[in-house]
């Protein structure tokens, strides 16, 4: 094994040890709570580690895009959730070869998205299985009401070539009682009008261990929780112990007595800042602030540091949003201890269509 001082900056260190740890809580809780674990690998995007969250008890993977769902397919993994709208012929036919080779499902939220989704599959031997997402409180996508969800429940249900198997959301953070309100009323609007839902997913990490809270939820789709990282920790669902992704930078200037620059920018640690002060915490300099990034330059305020890094010396940097730091690296080095056990590509990368 290689010495971490030996890897060139900057780059992405995924702690193996934590990755475990933190896999294994997350399945134990679910377990002792009831709830089938799906976990979202648009944090990491390396099949290596969706397989050990299925070996770990998880039901399948969940996957944001059909380029996400190619690359898992691949790997050999055949339980996969896409929620997310469809659209486009070209999208819609990779979507049916995906579908004749794994367990699949998707999400709609409109009759337009359901008329294209009938209209590819009413002539495949193999019909597509659908859930309907509702917004209950993020805002993005999602039908507006229960009664919107049963209105589109019932249009799925009659289409050719679709199955309707349920309802999925994805929750404002500390929104729980009204995404946990929002799904029971649907449930039960739905049982009503004689479709009862045979999956309702929950999702998110920032609210994960009030999930069994959501009592309508079947099932419940974290990602985060896998690396966790600053924002997590600010949502109490880790600590800094716990977080297992860390950007390895370089200190390649001091221009002032208060001032580091590192080799590490917008494109290494994304410029999301989720309502945190800075780009990322260090913690071995946990008064430093990383105040500004340019595209290949992080800058350091030190002032309220009692020591201070020098030229060459390497900072471990906990980004503030691990998902989007692995859509930045071509290559992954995991890590056990100060040892680097191996370097791997990071397979979905850029697969964002």
């Amino acid at each position: 094994m290689t010495d971490l001082a030996a890897i060139d900056t900057p780059a992405v260190l995924i702690d193996i040890d934590r990755v475990e740890t933190n896999l294994a809580r997350v399945q134990a809780y679910a377990d002792q709570h009831g709830l089938a674990l799906r976990p979202h690998i648009k944090t990491h995007k390396l099949p290596i580690f969706a397989h050990r969250a299925i070996a770990l008890g998880a039901v399948g993977i969940t996957v944001q895009k059909l380029g996400e769902a190619e690359i898992m397919v691949q790997a050999g993994i055949t339980d996969i959730f896409l929620p997310y709208n469809i659209v486009g012929d070209e999208k819609l036919a990779r979507l049916r070869v995906l579908n004749d080779t794994a367990t699949l499902a998707v999400t709609a939220d409109s009759a337009t998205i359901v008329a294209g989704l009938s209209a590819t599959f009413a002539t495949a031997e193999k019909p597509l299985r659908v859930l309907v997402e509702c917004d209950t409180g993020m805002g993005r996508c999602g039908v507006q009401s229960p009664a919107q969800a049963v209105t589109l429940a019932e249009q799925i249900a009659t289409a050719p070539g679709l199955v309707f198997d349920g309802v999925m959301t994805y929750p404002a953070a500390g929104g729980v009682e009204a995404n946990a309100a929002w799904l029971t009323a649907v449930r039960d609007a739905l049982i009503a009008a004689g479709l009862p839902p045979r999956i309702i997913s929950n999702g998110g990490t920032p609210d994960l261990w009030r999930a069994h809270e959501v009592t309508a939820a079947t099932e419940h789709r974290p990602g985060t929780y896998i690396y966790l990282d600053r924002f997590q920790v600010s949502k109490n669902v880790g600590s800094v112990a716990d977080c297992a992704l860390t950007v390895l930078a370089t200190v390649v200037s001091r221009p002032t007595e208060n001032r580091a620059i590192i080799d590490a920018g917008s494109k290494s640690l994304t410029s999301d800042t989720l309502g945190l002060v800075g780009f990322g915490f260090i913690p071995t300099y946990p008064e430093a602030v990383i105040t500004s990034l340019s595209e290949e330059h992080g800058t350091i305020d030190l002032t309220n540091c009692s020591t201070k890094p020098a030229i060459g010396d390497k900072l471990r940097i906990i980004p503030n949003h691990a998902c989007v730091v692995s859509n930045l690296f071509d290559t992954v080095n995991l890590i056990s201890g100060d040892q680097l056990v191996e370097r791997v590509s990071v397979a979905a990368r850029g697969r964002v269509d």
